[in-house]
Parts: C-alpha cells; sequence; structure tokens
C-alpha cells in the first residue's frame, strides 16, 4: 500500500519517497506518494521523479493493487531501480487548477441542490452531470450564488467517519455515479464551512483547496441536455 500523502496535505509540491516495485506496463511504485491517481472524476497528477544520476517525466498517475499509486512515465526511459531514493515533484501550476476547479464542482452542487449523476474536472474548467429534468430558469442568478459562496472565504477541511455513519446518513452522498472513498471501514468527508457557515459536507477523496477564497471568480458555461432527466452544467475557472 502507498502512503497517500496528497490525503494529509494537498499543498506538498515535492517529497522524498523509495521505489517498491515497478509494474509490468513500465509504472512506478512508491513507498509514498504526492500524486493523486485518476478517480472519482479527477485527473491524474503529473511532474517528475528526480535521484542521483537520473529524472524522470510523469505522465499520470492511477491507481494500482493492493492500494498502491501507480506513476506512468512519459517516455520509456530506464526506471529507477527498486530501493533506488527519489525526489518526486508535482506540475503544481496543473495541481492547483484542478483542486480550485474539483472546490468549485462542490459549491455548483450547492447552488444546484439535485443528484449528481456524473462529473469530471480539468485544469481550468469542469462539469457536472444533474438529475435535472428541466434547465435552470436564471443562469445569472446561478453563477452569483456560486461567486456569493467563492467570495465568503469559508474554510474546507477534511476528516474521516466510519463506514456505518455513512450508511445511517445516505444523504451525504451527492454522486450517484461515484462510490464514496473507503479505507479501512472509514469514509472521508470533505466539509466546506464551519459551524453555522457550513454551506456543504460529502464523501470525497480528491484534492481541494484551503479556502474558497482561493478559487478565483467561477463563470458558468453551457447547460447541456444529456437525456430526459440529465443537464450537464459546465463551469471554469476566470
Amino acid at each position: 500500500m502507498t502512503d497517500l500523502l496528497f490525503r494529509e496535505d494537498a499543498y506538498l509540491r515535492d517529497a522524498p519517497a523509495r521505489v517498491v516495485a515497478h509494474t509490468d506496463e513500465g509504472g512506478i511504485v512508491l513507498d509514498a506518494s504526492i500524486f493523486y491517481p485518476t478517480g472519482g472524476g479527477q485527473p491524474g497528477d503529473s511532474g517528475r521523479l528526480d535521484w542521483p544520476g537520473g529524472g524522470l517525466a510523469i505522465a499520470t498517475a492511477v491507481k494500482g493493487e493492493g492500494g498502491t499509486v501507480v506513476l506512468v512515465p512519459a517516455e520509456p526511459l530506464p526506471l529507477p531501480r527498486v530501493g533506488t531514493q527519489v525526489m518526486q515533484v508535482l506540475d503544481w501550476e496543473r495541481r492547483h487548477r484542478h483542486m480550485r476547479v474539483h472546490t468549485a464542482l462542490h459549491l455548483l452542487s450547492v447552488v444546484i441542490p439535485l443528484p449528481v449523476t456524473g462529473g469530471q474536472i480539468g485544469a481550468g474548467s469542469g462539469r457536472l452531470d444533474f438529475a435535472m429534468p428541466q434547465p435552470p430558469e436564471d443562469r445569472e442568478a446561478l453563477e452569483e450564488a456560486l461567486n456569493a459562496l467563492v467570495d465568503r472565504d469559508l474554510v474546507v477541511s477534511s476528516d474521516w467517519i466510519e463506514a456505518e455513519v455513512l450508511e445511517a446518513h445516505p444523504e451525504l452522498i451527492k454522486t450517484m455515479s461515484v462510490s464514496p472513498p473507503r479505507g479501512e471501514g472509514k469514509v472521508r468527508l470533505v466539509r466546506i464551512g464551519q459551524g453555522g457557515d457550513q454551506v456543504d459536507l460529502q464523501p470525497c477523496g480528491g484534492t481541494h483547496v484551503a479556502r474558497t477564497g482561493e478559487i478565483g471568480r467561477i463563470r458558468l458555461g453551457k447547460i447541456e441536455n444529456k437525456g430526459k432527466q440529465n443537464r450537464r452544467v459546465n463551469i471554469s475557472l476566470d
């Protein structure tokens, strides 16, 4: 199992690690990872590995067997040997845009309080699909409501609850197409706001900004018809 450093600190830009395995496909498994692996609609991180006498660009990260994170090299170059101490360096600008968009999508699910049937995060834009038979009547009001939540500069935090607690409160699960992130009988929750200022609480395994003010202005994009009961709502960072 890989120690998921990004879960504890999404702002880590670099960190040491040790190579523990290679995959048959040419991937690299470390004992600890700052690279987020593709999942939950969020792309895998990119960056590079450096070690004495070598270096390698990393195109993306994916989930491997047994709770591991597999780093996928950008080119078919020689890999660091098992046991090698390496330095992980994240493509921080890309990751930070993912964090801003991901948190913005949580806010979108607040201003559109309908079941989410799908979603995708990009480096600067994203979308959620909603169980929404009719399109919203006032697009400008939605955009204003989104940016009002950003401007409140709400704290974004996470904690873990027992899986049984989530089963007793299924209303916390907004996304119908993604299973809540579970680990050792626990579920990770991401909370936006605190106390009386709390506006959102839902299971999520992705990376987020520390405060909503860090997102910056959000623009509402196309609202697309994706079937009788579904609408796709696109957003982008200004």
